[in-house]
């Protein structure tokens, strides 16, 4: 098992040092009104701590740095956090700090420390994310509020499996999309109450998407044989369709917000 997660991780590495750059400038990460939902629902203050998860090129946390007192971006992979500190230099923030780490294990950082923790679009990286969301609970104050933004499989198993089978060609670093029923599961498991859910569909073309985690060309050629026959059959729930000749599919996406329970005496 350590062999595999060191494995898994040196995935990740490899996929987002290739992708670094078109990941940053992908339009669905970098979008603006969506990132402002994830900073509405922490709703930070002047004195508000905050950390992210897997910041990858640090649109989150630096979106966060003009409404908090601090925030930090901790990620496995050094190509991204290049890009986030890049931007950050260039804006002239001074209340953010980008740091590499492995959020799978200890996170480096005291119990409490931090006022609000949020993680978007990363769960499906990780083998372990009941592991991260305890960690992301320990390092938050009680009363504190965690964010979780990620992709949604079928609550089916079959439906799921399929789709988790095409993101996986696409990306060898994917380990699998949740249903959302799972997700929030392990969340309220880390010792968390759910404040709200809020779901939306992202409309994904899948030129662009293969494209930005430069597919080779054999699996891309996989991949779209399994669009095509989800447009046919209705395999995965993705709604696999044409636009105007253009394959696409849905991502849906879940933003669960959570405030942490204050131990019991």
């Amino acid at each position: 098992m350590p062999n595999q997660a060191a494995e898994h991780k040196q995935l990740i590495r490899e996929e987002f040092t290739r992708q670094a750059d078109a990941f940053a400038a992908s339009p669905t990460i970098k979008n603006p009104d969506r990132i402002a939902i994830l900073v509405d629902s922490v709703n930070p203050g002047p004195t508000t701590r905050v950390l992210e998860i897997a910041t990858g090129p640090g649109h989150i946390a630096l979106a966060f740095a003009p409404r908090c007192g601090e925030v930090v971006g901790i990620d496995l992979t050094a190509a991204p956090l290049k890009i986030a500190e890049r931007m950050r230099a260039e804006r002239g923030i001074i209340n953010a700090r980008f740091i590499q780490g492995d959020v799978e294990g200890r996170l480096p950082f005291e119990d409490d420390e931090f006022d609000a923790a949020v993680c978007r679009f990363s769960f499906h990286h990780f083998q372990n994310p009941a592991a991260v969301a305890r960690e992301m609970a320990r390092v938050c104050r009680a009363g504190g509020r965690l964010v979780v933004e990620d992709i949604g499989a079928s609550e089916h198993p079959e439906r799921a499996a399929y789709h988790n089978r095409f993101e996986l060609l696409r990306d060898t670093s994917h380990t699998r999309f949740l249903p959302l029923s799972d997700l929030i599961a392990i969340i309220a498991a880390a010792g968390l109450e759910i404040s709200s859910v809020r779901t939306d569909d992202i409309a994904n073309p899948v030129e662009r998407w293969l494209a930005t985690s430069y597919t080779p060309d054999d699996k891309a050629a996989e991949v779209r044989a399994m669009i095509e026959r989800d447009i046919r059959e209705d395999l995965s729930g993705t709604d696999a369709r044409r636009i105007n000749g253009e394959l696409y599919f849905t991502h849906r996406s879940a933003i669960i917000v959570a405030r942490k329970l204050a131990p019991r005496a």
